[in-house]
């Protein structure tokens, strides 16, 4: 009896495997190719030319202070109190454009978590999508290093998900 159940199983499982479909997706060309992913570089490039601006005029009046400090540096006719304020108004406005950077940075990382999170979801939408319609058992990321082997009978299914996402946006109907 147990034999039986055990040749069964032996059987049935090389049917069931061979009936699964993988399928790999290159989400960053996907990504890539998206109308909204462009939108979103030109409008984070925009943001970050402001910054720069921003920060090129930080830069500007710290090394203008600088300049005047040297001025003085060497003058025994200025008093120490007097260069040590200098040097102190040096550091301070040097740590504020210290700290815009920082806060630029930020700033910029959070545009783009916001303007890539709704490509992603639309991007994910696209993937489950496919899977459904293909009967995909699972669908991988095609990234180097993610999937360290990939056999004859896994699908590459890029195009059909931007095929997808291109059927689906109104401009493309």
């Amino acid at each position: 009896m147990f034999k039986k159940i055990l040749l069964a199983v032996a059987v049935a499982l090389p049917m069931g495997a061979a009936a699964q479909k993988f399928g790999v997706v290159d989400v960053a060309t996907v990504f890539q190719n998206m109308p909204e992913a462009a939108e979103m570089q030109k409008e984070i490039q925009e943001t970050s030319k402001q910054f720069e601006s921003e920060f090129q005029k930080l830069q500007e009046e710290v090394n203008k202070l600088y300049t005047e400090y040297q001025t003085i540096q060497n003058d025994p006719n200025v008093s120490e109190t007097i260069k040590e304020s200098r040097v102190q108004t040096i550091q301070e406005k040097m740590q504020k454009v210290d700290q815009f950077r920082n806060t630029a940075s930020q700033e910029l990382n959070r545009i783009s978590e916001q303007k890539s999170a709704p490509i992603q979801a639309k991007i994910n939408d696209a993937i489950k999508a496919v899977g459904a319609e293909g009967g995909y058992t699972f669908i991988f990321p095609n990234e180097p290093g993610l999937i360290l082997y990939t056999g004859n009978d896994v699908t590459d299914l890029t195009k059909a998900v931007q095929d997808k996402i291109a059927s689906s946006t109104p401009a493309a109907k």
